[in-house]
C-alpha cells in the first residue's frame, strides 16, 4: 500500500512541475503563448486557459500534500515502535555503568615552596 501512494504521489508531484511550468508569469512571456499553436488558446480563451492551470496547480498541491500525510502513516515497519512504551530517544541512552569507577587520589604538594631558579 505504501509503494502505491508514494508512486502516486510522484506522478502527481510531475504533473504539478508540468502544469506549474506551463503557466505564463506577469510579464506574459511563457510557455502558455506558446500554446496557441496547438489549438489550445482558440478552444479555451487565453483567460480561461490561466484559469484553468491556476485550478489545475491548486488541486494538484493538494493532493501532493495529502499523499504525503497519508505515505508518512503507512510507512512499513511502524507496528513495531507501538508495540515500546520507551520512546526512541530513550531507546538510544545508552546503559549506566554498574559501579562508579573508583577516584584516584591526587599527590599532595609538597610543603616547602620551591625556589626560583637563579
Amino acid at each position: 500500500m505504501h509503494v502505491f501512494i508514494v508512486i502516486v504521489g510522484l506522478l502527481a508531484s510531475i504533473l504539478l512541475i508540468g502544469v506549474i511550468l506551463l503557466q505564463s508569469p506577469k510579464s506574459g512571456s511563457g510557455l502558455t503563448g506558446g500554446m496557441a499553436s496547438l489549438g489550445t488558446v482558440q478552444t479555451l480563451g487565453v483567460r480561461r486557459t490561466g484559469d484553468f492551470l491556476s485550478k489545475t496547480t491548486a488541486i494538484l498541491a493538494a493532493v501532493v500534500m495529502l499523499l504525503c500525510f497519508i505515505a508518512q502513516f503507512t510507512l512499513p515497519g511502524k507496528e513495531s515502535s507501538k508495540t515500546s512504551s520507551e520512546s526512541i530517544l530513550q531507546q538510544s541512552v545508552p546503559a549506566r555503568p554498574a559501579a562508579p569507577a573508583p577516584a584516584k587520589t591526587v599527590p599532595s604538594a609538597p610543603s616547602t615552596p620551591l625556589l626560583p631558579a637563579k
